[in-house]
Order: structure tokens, then C-alpha cells, then sequence
């Protein structure tokens, strides 16, 4: 409208007749450029509405070893359900960590892409070896299943996910056979499927094995405890008829080599199982630390995860 009006001053030389113009243009259509936005009702705009925001439940007891009372924190999305759910197991090396340390990069992720999920913290080394904190796990998914009306999840859509040491113990978990302890998908950060391979990378680094030795309570390396190290090795385990795995892993990796996921990939191919490789180029040990170099790799793997609501 102004570039129309200001186009016809040099033609004419007429200012009284640009005052006409703009007394004889219609009020609305100039009022809609000044007029002031009125506020938003979010009864009249539902898109306005603040969403609903998932229910965090802390503490909640998932079971007892001993005297040891095992908790974990629930993050139920809104709605009826039932949805997705992913239990997630952090690392720590086997004698540290704990729910709200490590694995806390997905819990926004996943919250965001309508899963619940549950951190969980479990018995660690060296006062309580191996197999106690499979057995935790273990009990970790029978709880959520036996809880899934009250969580509002599909007891047939419940994966694993752990990293590090963590990323160890699912993808142990993943190769049991008991049904009760099935899961339908495991995603692994970084974790020695291959014990075995763990203590070489430290024998040529020149280090102590001292994770090792805390999980599986080892003093000396001799055959008990090579046989030992292998029992304890998901690796070892790898069969037929597994869920699918998702394997994450940074190329760059100075603590768990990043040759155990690729071994584990090709084992649970050979036996004919789903497993993805996600690498992380330049990636070193933690996903705490890909945030510069690869920040997508969480929406990678919700994607992948998003399989679970098909």
C-alpha cells in the first residue's frame, strides 16, 4: 500500500494528493499493520497449552539382595499408555556410579520421544562380584513387568540400555534365555562384551586390570580365573534368537577398545542376530564428551529405539 502511494509523488507533485489517498484508504486493512497483539488463550489456542510433563517417581524399591534394598527412578510420560520403556544401567567401572550419574544424557531424549524409562542403581565391586549385578538387572525387568498397568508400559516393549560398564551387564542380560529376563532390544555404550579383550588392552597399556579384578573378585590370573573372565563374558554367550542390539561406540576410545563392539557386532551376525554398529569418529570414552564432536548420536539412537512402537 506505502510503496504504491509513494510511487505516485514524483508523478504528480501533488502532497494534498497524497493526503486524499491515504484519508480515502480503507481503516481495517491499516489498522492490521499497527494494531497490537492480543493475548493468547490457551482455552481458545490449544496449541498455546503447556503440555503435560512426565511424571519423575525417585527411590522407588525394585527389589532386595540381602539387606540391600535396590531402587530406581521412574519418568512416565503423559497419557494413557501403554508405551515403550528403557531401563537404563550406568557404567562406573563395576565399583562406582550410580542412577543419576553417567547414563543422564538420554534421560531428556527419551522423555521427549514419548518412552518411560528407568535408572537404576545396582550392588557394585568389589563387595559384591559377580554375578550380583546381573542378578540386579534381572530383577530390574521382572519388577517393571510385573509393574507395567502401574507405569503404563508394554511389558513387550522394554529394552535395555547401558554404557561402559553397564553397556557390559545388558548386553549380558540380552543373551539369557530365561523369559523372564527377555527384553525387546539392548543398546550398548561402549561396553567390554569381551572381557577377555578387556584385560589384554590393559596388560599392553601397562595398567592393572583392576576392574576386572573387582567385578569377577580375582587375585591371580590363572586358568580359574581366565575361565573365569570367560563365564563372565557376554561375548561368550552369543546365540541364536537374541533381541536385536544396538552397538555404540566412539573409534577413539582409550578404555574400552572400540574393537569390542565391532567383534561383538560380527559374533552376533554370524549367529544371526540384528546388531548395528553407531561409531562415533573421534570419539573417546563417556557420551558426555561426544556433545561437541557428535551431539545427534541421542537422536540416533531414540530413532532407533523408535522401532519398539511399531
Amino acid at each position: 500500500m506505502f510503496m504504491f502511494m509513494k510511487s505516485l509523488l514524483p508523478a504528480t507533485g501533488r502532497p494534498w494528493l497524497f493526503a486524499l489517498l491515504l484519508l480515502l484508504t480503507p481503516g481495517p486493512a491499516f489498522a492490521a499493520d499497527i494494531e497490537a497483539p492480543k493475548p493468547v488463550s490457551s482455552a481458545t489456542n490449544p496449541v498455546a497449552a503447556p503440555r503435560p510433563s512426565a511424571t519423575l517417581q525417585t527411590d522407588v524399591e525394585y527389589g532386595r539382595a540381602g539387606d540391600v534394598s535396590l531402587k530406581l527412578d521412574a519418568c512416565i510420560p503423559p497419557g494413557p499408555g501403554p508405551v515403550p520403556a528403557v531401563i537404563l544401567v550406568h557404567g562406573g567401572g563395576f565399583t562406582a556410579g550410580s542412577k543419576e550419574k553417567y547414563v543422564t544424557p538420554m534421560f531428556k531424549p527419551l522423555s521427549a520421544a514419548g518412552f518411560a524409562w528407568f535408572s537404576i542403581n545396582y550392588r557394585l565391586a568389589p563387595q559384591y562380584p559377580y554375578p550380583a549385578a546381573i542378578e540386579d538387572v534381572d530383577q530390574a525387568i521382572v519388577f517393571v513387568k510385573a509393574h507395567a498397568a502401574e507405569f503404563k508400559v508394554n511389558p513387550d516393549r522394554i529394552a535395555l540400555l547401558g554404557e561402559s560398564a553397564g553397556g557390559h551387564l545388558v548386553s549380558y542380560v540380552g543373551t539369557q534365555t530365561d523369559p523372564r529376563w527377555r527384553v525387546a532390544a539392548v543398546v550398548s555404550f561402549y561396553g567390554p562384551h569381551n572381557l577377555m579383550g578387556e584385560y589384554e588392552m590393559r596388560q599392553k597399556q601397562g595398567q592393572p586390570p583392576s576392574a576386572i579384578q573387582a567385578f569377577l573378585s580375582i587375585t591371580n590370573f590363572d586358568a580359574a580365573a581366565f575361565a573365569r573372565i570367560e563365564a563372565a563374558s557376554a561375548f561368550t554367550h552369543v546365540r541364536p534368537g537374541m533381541p536385536p542390539y544396538l552397538l555404540v561406540h566412539g573409534d577413539n576410545d582409550q578404555t574400552v577398545a572400540y574393537d569390542q563392539s565391532v567383534k561383538m557386532r560380527e559374533r552376533m551376525l554370524q549367529a544371526g542376530n540384528v546388531c548395528e554398529l553407531y561409531t562415533i569418529p573421534g570419539g573417546g570414552h563417556g557420551m558426555s564428551s561426544w556433545e561437541k564432536i557428535m551431539p545427534a548420536y541421542k537422536d540416533q539412537v531414540v530413532a532407533w529405539l523408535g522401532r519398539l512402537k511399531q
